[in-house]
């Protein structure tokens, strides 16, 4: 059983980690993976994650533009992040909490010094053949190891220079693919150990990263983007490094 304080800090990081998707347009799983990792193993905190992440970038590709398109380019690439999650899933179960643990710190430090450097690249039209599928398979198993859904794929898909609305539906594809890989993933291995009791407690989590979405979208309109981004980021590489020397000491 939980104590009362263990959750007003669940729900406090689910509002926190919606109000940064409603200001940058990311970082619900990365935020909320990061702050519950420091008081519970990855594969628990994963199982919280899986209800909020799925609606909430299930509506964000649903409301854009271009689904059938962007399925037709990038079905490869969501292949290969089922398959990569699915394989990748076994390091979040308890025998390897550590390394989960490690690799989350590394991936949210990797993630904060992209973002903080602005490190961009052009894949041209004619690699996405074998580089969608690559990607997303990388993809798959970070997210199978970590719970973190952003590396390599965001990178990637800003890489192919898409329009702004279907970039951000894009995101929404990958992130929705990849929830539902974690879900299956850690099923498979067993992670969900009571899997009502954890799907009723990530169902519990959803308001909290709704209300904190809707607060980030209303701040987005008053404040600088650019400077939330610097600041999210900064937090995140210092959250990361503290994840990561913590699993390794």
């Amino acid at each position: 059983m939980l104590s009362v304080g263990v959750i007003a800090w669940i729900g406090a990081v689910f509002l926190a980690a919606g109000l940064v998707k409603g200001v940058v347009g990311m970082g619900l799983p990365t935020v909320a993976m990061g702050l519950l990792a420091v008081t519970m193993p990855p594969a628990q905190a994963a199982a919280l994650l899986l209800i909020p992440s799925l609606v909430i970038n299930l509506w964000q590709l649903v409301t854009g533009p271009s689904f059938r398109g962007l399925i037709k380019r990038l079905w490869t690439m969501m292949a290969g992040i089922i398959l990569g999650t699915i394989a990748g899933a076994g390091v979040l179960s308890g025998a390897h909490a550590g390394a989960a643990s490690a690799g989350l710190g590394a991936a949210l430090v990797l993630y904060a010094v992209l973002g903080l450097l602005k490190l961009g690249f052009t894949t041209p039209a004619r690699h996405e053949a074998w580089a969608s599928p690559l990607v997303g398979v990388a993809t798959g198993l970070v997210t199978g190891a970590t719970g973190v859904f952003v590396i390599p794929a965001v990178p990637y898909l800003q890489s192919l220079r898409l329009e702004k609305e279907d970039l951000i539906q894009a995101l929404g594809l990958s992130f929705t693919v990849s929830t539902a890989a974690l879900a299956i993933g850690l099923f498979r291995t067993g992670a969900l150990a009571s899997p009502t009791t954890q799907l009723a407690g990530s169902a519990a989590v959803l308001m909290p990263a709704l209300a904190g979405m809707f607060i980030g979208q209303a701040l987005r309109q008053k404040m600088s983007v650019e400077t939330f981004r610097k600041v999210f980021f900064v937090g995140l590489l210092a959250l990361g490094v503290y994840v990561a020397l913590e699993a390794l000491w």
